[in-house]
């Protein structure tokens, strides 16, 4: 499966005050950055992943999510 955000893609994110499951989100998830797809939320944590069924795991941090994507 091809992915949505390729390596070295310019990706312009906005913050925005709710997010939901299939926005593309840079989230910090156990220390690590991710630019990934929100896959579950529950209250105010949210699950990121990838769109192969990776999941890393759960967290509050979410800086923005991405609102246009210029793949190379």
């Amino acid at each position: 499966m091809k992915p949505k955000v390729m390596s070295g893609a310019f990706v312009t994110l906005e913050p925005r005050d709710t997010y939901g499951v299939g926005d593309i989100v840079l989230a910090r998830v156990k220390g690590n950055i991710y630019l990934h797809l929100i896959k579950a939320v529950q209250g105010g944590r949210y699950q990121i992943g990838n769109n192969r069924g990776g999941i890393n795991g759960w967290t509050r941090t979410i800086y923005g999510k991405a609102v246009k994507v210029e793949n190379p």
